[in-house]
């Protein structure tokens, strides 16, 4: 979004079309539903902290195992199951609202599962099974040990509360409360019983990086956005389009790299290829077949935007190709599904006017 305006158009347009796309999957791509940990705290879902690439076309993906780096155990958990804190740069950034139903849930697991509470305040994981930081003896972390709680996440946490209409300074004080005597924010802080003769106390600093300048920055930024009544870093392209809400995209884009198994009803499917290409597609076993050329994005790709938006749930797209210049075919026909709106992710339409769309 914060791209786009630094483009000409038709690269401008594309830009636009692509990101209220990808806002609108944010939840087909990136949450689980009913699962075991959303039934053990009475949600429907929540977000993820990583998905596998095949979230794109089966959602069921997201029981697929996937590794957790720096553990001495070759740890690994399902992506279902891996609970991490960037789902708040959502609301930070003005793609979601502070009370949307999935954030509300999300923070409901993130406070269970990876917040600790300090003698310096709230402390947060970075995600569930985190092997970064010092080891449970309080030896230090030599490419794995177990993660330690984070002053930063404590001033992203606390640019959620901002968000959400609340006073963010318990968070600004337990950062202070964090720092060493001289002022230093660490990376990380010791969460677990004290080892005096290592010198690890809870909500003190561990063995790790001192001072963060990242932390130092969150610090600075949390103090500043309390000022001003919002994020000092919400990127204003993005505020101005979305507002927190969730867009209605008029354009579902496939890639051979990155193909969607659906689009929603009153969608253009947007076939996106690297190199100038004649698309030939039809319905249901290429009935009515024609023939679009691709046009040159200006963003590196070539797309043609199939005219699909009058196509009823159920129908499915057939679509190959030829290179222009070549001549050569794809080699094998794709079909992508036209679903009902709300099936492919997108989330329910709040009262708004529909921002401008490519």
């Amino acid at each position: 979004m914060a791209g786009a305006e630094l483009l000409p158009s038709p690269a401008c347009d594309w830009t636009l079309a692509l990101a209220d796309f990808w806002n609108t999957q944010i939840e087909a791509w990136t949450t689980a539903t009913d699962t075991a940990l959303a039934r053990r705290f009475g949600v429907v879902g929540y977000y993820l902290r990583v998905a596998p690439q095949r979230v794109l076309a089966d959602r069921g993906a997201t029981a697929m195992v996937v590794p957790i780096r720096n553990r001495a155990d070759g740890a690994a958990l399902p992506a279902e199951e891996q609970i991490g804190t960037e789902f708040l740069q959502l609301v930070r950034f003005g793609l979601r609202a502070a009370d949307d139903p999935l954030i509300r849930a999300s923070i409901r697991l993130a406070d269970a599962l990876l917040k600790t509470d300090t003698p310096s305040g709230p402390v947060y994981h970075r995600y569930r099974g985190d092997g970064y930081g010092e080891h449970d003896d309080g030896t230090a972390f030599d490419g794995t040990g177990r993660g330690r709680g984070w002053p930063l996440l404590t001033g992203e946490r606390g640019h959620y509360e901002l968000c959400a209409g609340n006073d963010p300074l318990p968070y600004l004080q337990a950062m202070a409360a964090m720092a060493s005597p001289g002022g230093m924010i660490p990376e990380q802080v010791w969460d677990a019983d004290p080892i005096p003769e290592r010198r690890l106390y809870p909500g003190r600093p561990s063995g790790s990086a001192m001072p963060l300048a990242w932390a130092h920055a969150e610090y600075v930024k949390l103090l500043v956005s309390r000022q001003i009544g919002h994020p000092l870093d919400r990127p204003t392209a993005v505020w101005r389009r979305y507002g927190g809400r969730r867009p209605v995209a008029r354009h579902a884009f496939w890639w051979p790299h990155a193909s969607i198994e659906s689009l929603p009803a009153g969608a253009s499917l947007v076939v996106a290829l690297n190199v100038p290409a004649v698309l030939h597609w039809g319905q249901n076993g290429w009935q009515s077949a024609q023939d679009v050329l691709t046009a040159d994005t200006g963003l590196g790709f070539h797309a043609a935007a199939l005219d699909t938006g009058a196509l009823p749930p159920g129908t499915r797209v057939d679509i190959t190709w030829r290179r222009q210049d070549t001549g050569e075919w794809r080699g094998r026909d794709e079909a992508v599904e036209v679903t009902a709106v709300g099936e492919c992710g997108a989330g329910p339409r709040t009262a708004r006017d529909d921002p401008a769309v490519f």
